[in-house]
């Protein structure tokens, strides 16, 4: 079995296209927040760069556990992310209680819209990219284990023989929200291709930053069991916590980060973009390509700039794309700092190794999503995790941007998103470039899952419970 990379998880930002504002979950994230990150997607400390973890004296990390004792013990706990533990309990054949994000029900597969003309074996690299960091997890072991082991004895490259893998070892559940709809919205997201420079000059003056060592991380999983694997972000300000600088603090120079650039880009609205896609490549002058992926987050919600536009009328609901954006701030630049300051949120990266020749992740050559593992173009998508469990196959049912023309296929639900929030709410990832970036900018669709999960095999107690 190939053992996978270890490397930080990205967790992206998704922009809600149309979308007139971030998702409810979302906008109501205050200045000092709470994040989430399932089990498996912890961020690992190792090569970042410091936090309070590694750069705080004793007084520090003393005086932040006080404020997140006080704050917990003032809020009301929010609902506790649902582990990715071992199974339970029986699998679903009925629907769950009203309470739960998601409810399940078991069809047939010819109730899977396309399942038999669907080239499966387009997503074989994912399903088996994924098999690894599963199978190394001792909580989802005991479910992926067997298809994984099974796997090793398919000729991914035929589609009948992924179809039969699947069919002999996977049920099928349709995803119902708790009120009994089977239909979400399904948006896109994509690896943007930048040009820029590792020194700053003329063309290229935008910097993308590293974390900065003043960004306080907080875990709060020892203080209350509803706030397992919720983190809040600050920094010290004397002797107290206080919410980190905001995007137009850092942009005027509050933040100390003049020393944490990474590499300089040319547009500023490119070097937006790129924080809300998460990742991306920034192509340099020797025609040699970085990679950077997602590092940190000041803490910020998001607030959407495309809603901006639409509530002062300079911008149609239609037109507040990402295309449509980036048009409006060619045409006024000099109004564009201030636009986007409007989002708060600000994104911070890390240089993301290229994959070894030859080897899977070099294969599929996308960026890595939250389970650990690269992201295959047109096979993967974001999806909540109180709902699909990290890593799952899932028949995806929707359409292609601004069309009725089917979009119907196995997919692999391998990464996360911040805005990404709902039973059946998915986030389509296109891959790599300029026309990835246009399908994506305009994908708002209506969508339906189908849950593939490994027969005879518990759903995840926390969604069934």
């Amino acid at each position: 079995m190939r053992r996978r990379r270890r490397v930080e998880p990205i967790v992206h930002q998704t922009i809600p296209t149309n979308s007139a504002s971030a998702t409810p979950a979302s906008s109501r994230i205050q200045p000092i927040v709470f994040a989430s990150f399932p089990p498996s997607a912890r961020p690992d400390p190792r090569g970042l760069p410091s936090t309070v973890g590694d750069a705080r004296a004793p007084t520090s990390l003393a005086l932040a556990a006080a404020f997140a004792l006080a704050l917990a013990g003032c809020v009301t706990p929010p609902p506790a992310v649902p582990p990715t533990g071992p199974p339970v309990v029986p699998p679903i054949t009925a629907p769950a209680p009203p309470s739960l994000p998601a409810r399940y029900e078991v069809v047939a597969w010819n109730a899977l819209p396309g399942w038999t003309s669907d080239p499966a074996a387009e997503a074989w690299p994912a399903f088996r990219a994924g098999c690894a960091p599963l199978t190394d997890n001792a909580a989802t072991r005991p479910t992926w284990l067997g298809p994984c082991a099974a796997a090793t004895a398919v000729d991914g490259r035929d589609d009948a023989a992924v179809r039969a893998f699947f069919e002999s070892q996977f049920t099928p559940y349709r995803v119902l929200s708790a009120d009994g709809a089977d239909t979400g919205m399904i948006t896109g997201y994509y690896e943007p291709k930048l040009s820029g420079s590792r020194a700053k000059s003329p063309r290229f003056a935008v910097p993308l930053y590293a974390a900065p060592d003043d960004l306080l991380t907080i875990d709060l999983a020892s203080l209350h069991p509803d706030l397992k694997d919720r983190r809040l972000r600050g920094r010290l300000d004397g002797r107290r916590v206080v919410p980190y600088w905001s995007r137009a603090e850092i942009e005027r120079g509050a933040a100390p980060v003049g020393d944490k650039a990474l590499v300089f880009v040319a547009d500023p609205v490119e070097a937006f973009f790129l924080q809300i896609q998460g990742s991306g490549r920034v192509e340099l002058p020797d025609g040699s390509v970085m990679r950077v992926g997602y590092a940190d987050q000041n803490g910020h919600p998001f607030r959407s700039i495309g809603r901006v536009l639409i509530d002062r009328g300079e911008l149609t609901l239609a037109q507040a794309s990402m295309q449509g954006i980036k048009a409006w701030g060619a045409r006024n630049p000099d109004k564009l700092p201030a636009l986007l300051d409007e989002n708060p949120s600000y994104v911070f990266f890390r240089e993301v190794p290229a994959p070894a020749p030859g080897s899977l992740d070099a294969e599929i050559d996308g960026p890595i999503g939250t389970l650990g593992v690269p992201l295959l173009r047109e096979r993967t998508m974001a999806a909540d995790t109180r709902s699909i469990p990290l890593g799952a196959p899932v028949y995806l049912a929707t359409t292609h941007p601004l069309s009725t023309r089917p979009l119907e296929r196995l997919v692999l639900a391998q990464d996360t998103g911040g805005a990404i929030r709902g039973a059946i709410r998915g986030d389509f990832f296109w891959g790599f470039g300029d026309e990835a970036g246009r399908q994506a900018g305009r994908m708002k669709q209506d969508g339906r899952f189908f849950l593939l999960w490994p027969k005879d095999a518990p759903l995840p107690a926390a969604l069934t419970r």
